[in-house]
């Protein structure tokens, strides 16, 4: 006998309980030959793991919810009060874990795209546990154009992860302080996903930047001394360049906090936060002119200066 469908507005229901998620998938999987596929499936959640084990994580490592391997990658859920641990330092400490694996591994190299996620889904310990909307989220965040943008950008010697953060979980985490991923280290970018209709905004981190994502501004961030610094000498030189002659446009891309000179390449660009714009394909920006061959760009504003508004 088959079960019925609930009718969705006909009457209130409890809502599910909030579960973080956290998903990984390896970049170019399908490429490897079958040989290695299984292999690989079952590498990925054995890095995890071991994370999961050298970040301090043991209780998510052995509570994860309704855990899956999906085989190029992982999902599963957990508790949302570990929430602020997986973001820092569980995020940089897996990058430093498949960085030791790739340098020391004759077989495939192991990148990986990770999405962290969180809201409401069914958790009784049933069958169906786990799916939802939050669930679907997740891995559209984890299929998103930019995340898979700035993985293929980035040198493969030195960054082996790139992590996108929905903006659920940077403002109840990062924004509210609560983790020691600092909001400097995030870039907002607009998660959409080829051929669905799907749209969010975002938040990329790279553990460990490289090549154009440092050139572009994605890198470690400076400490105050050095950030006071550097804007103080370009405000020198930009008072030096205004009595010389009139404003023209730059032909690089910059904003307070993180600067970016970007030459070629695949770019996280401009102020985090308003009138993003996101194109694949050979692109010029204007204004704050940049042009440069194929591949997917990132770029927008960071938010600053509007109420409601964090820098």
């Amino acid at each position: 006998m088959s079960t019925p469908l609930p009718t969705p507005y006909a009457e209130s229901r409890p809502l599910p309980p909030y579960r973080a998620l956290f998903a990984v998938d390896a970049k170019d999987f399908t490429g490897l030959p079958a040989l290695q596929h299984g292999p690989v499936s079952r590498l990925i959640p054995q890095l995890v793991d071991q994370a999961l084990e050298r970040a301090g994580l043991h209780e998510l490592r052995d509570s994860k919810r309704f855990p899956a391997n999906t085989g190029d990658g992982v999902v599963f859920g957990f508790d949302p009060a570990l929430l602020p641990f997986v973001l820092w330092p569980f995020l940089g400490v897996l990058d430093d874990i498949l960085g030791a694996y790739n340098r020391q591994s004759v077989g495939p190299r192991i990148r990986l795209r990770a999405s962290v996620h969180v809201g409401p889904l069914p958790d009784t310990d049933s069958p169906g546990d786990g799916n939802g909307t939050a669930r679907n989220d997740t891995h559209r965040l984890l299929d998103s154009r930019p995340v898979k943008a700035i993985l293929a950008a980035a040198s493969e010697e030195v960054t082996h992860l790139v992590a996108i953060v929905s903006q659920r979980v940077y403002e109840d985490a990062v924004l509210g302080g609560y983790t020691g991923l600092h909001p400097d280290r995030c870039v907002e970018v607009p998660a959409t996903v080829e051929g669905k209709t799907f749209s969010q905004r975002a938040w990329l981190y790279v553990p460990s930047p490289s090549g154009n994502l440092v050139q572009a501004g994605v890198r470690p961030r400076e400490d105050a001394a050095q950030q006071t610094e550097r804007e103080d000498q370009e405000g020198r030189e930009g008072q030096e360049g205004r009595e010389e002659q009139e404003p023209v446009t730059r032909p690089v891309t910059h904003y307070s906090g993180n600067t970016q000179r970007v030459g070629e390449g695949a770019a996280v660009m401009g102020n985090v936060g308003r009138d993003i714009n996101y194109t694949g394909g050979s692109t010029t920006y204007r204004g704050t002119n940049q042009h440069w061959g194929g591949g997917d760009n990132v770029a927008g504003d960071k938010r600053v200066g509007e109420s409601g508004d964090h820098r």
